[in-house]
């Protein structure tokens, strides 16, 4: 109950931020859009390659290759603009005013690490996903098959942080790897996800969110189709109306799991970096968390 209470706190503290300043949501907003236009037109020659090749042997291999490709700049355009709200995050906490423009030039300056984190990304996506189409093995696929699913869980958590590391501080992929490292080895991140309950909070809400929308969408199309007297074009009118009211609510329930797990990791790695500059100056006088999570911690 605790945890759940914390990761309330959080979640009002870092909407309120979003309010004040709506430059905060935009990223989301955009990684959303942009987002579902690469997938409707990445699918494409992956249904044709299917239908041409097949999913066995050389075919299976290729069809493998080409949705990788399509991971890969997936992943390239959700650090792309995940990178814009932590700039932006950072700059209103140290400034008072995020700005697109800062946002933007920090996301070109650091494209190209932003690409190294994303093929990393995508080498455990594949992994996992290699693992995942193994179905023979006995105990030993097993194995492999919850190590990957692991590795999977630690580096997407790991991603989260060192996102905020490349934006913030300029670093590479290996130097971003070795400082949230070090961070982690030196008792820095007191909080985890676990212990805020950020994530359980995100998550519950989302779900609520989206079921709402089944709800409705499905009142309306079914509603539709018991009046319609045996009219299809009523029936099918309602099916799309309730369709798009299901597929708003999932994208506002996007959205708003995209900005608060952001805001999270940007607050957490602001304060751990904090911690660690005091250290480093012989401070040990406690340091005060970033107003969102200082709210969760209180």
């Amino acid at each position: 109950m605790q945890s759940f209470s914390r990761g309330w706190s959080f979640l009002k503290q870092a909407w309120s931020m979003a309010f004040k300043d709506k430059d905060l949501l935009k990223p989301s907003v955009y990684a959303l859009i942009v987002g579902m236009i690469v997938s409707a037109i990445g699918i494409i020659p992956l249904v044709i390659g299917y239908m041409i090749l097949g999913d066995q042997g050389v075919g299976g291999f290729i069809m493998f290759v080409m949705g990788g490709i399509l991971v890969f700049i997936q992943f390239v355009v959700s650090y792309v603009f995940s990178g814009m709200t932590v700039y932006l995050i950072y700059g209103y906490l140290s400034e008072g005013d995020g700005r697109m423009d800062k946002a933007w030039a920090i996301v070109r300056r650091d494209f190209f690490d932003i690409l190294t984190l994303a093929a990393a990304s995508t080498a455990v996506n594949m992994l996992r996903s290699a693992a995942n189409r193994n179905r023979k093995g006995g105990i030993a696929a097993s194995v492999v098959r919850s190590a990957t699913g692991l590795l999977e869980t630690l580096w997407t958590e790991a991603a989260l942080l060192i996102l905020p590391a490349m934006v913030i501080d300029d670093l590479n992929l290996k130097d971003g790897m070795q400082r949230i490292l070090k961070i982690t080895k030196e008792n820095l991140l007191l909080v985890g996800i676990s212990t805020v309950g950020v994530r359980w909070v995100t998550g519950l809400i989302s779900f609520v969110v989206g079921a709402i929308g089944f709800v409705i969408a499905f009142a309306i199309g079914g509603g539709a189709a018991v009046v319609s007297g045996g009219s299809t074009a009523v029936s099918i009118a309602g099916i799309v109306i309730g369709a798009l009211i299901f597929f708003t609510f999932v994208m506002l329930a996007s959205i708003f799991s995209s900005y608060t797990n952001t805001a999270y990791h940007t607050c957490l790695y602001i304060w751990a970096r904090q911690v660690e500059t005091a250290k480093a100056h012989g401070s040990s006088a406690p340091v005060a968390a970033p107003a969102p999570l200082a709210a969760a911690l209180a």
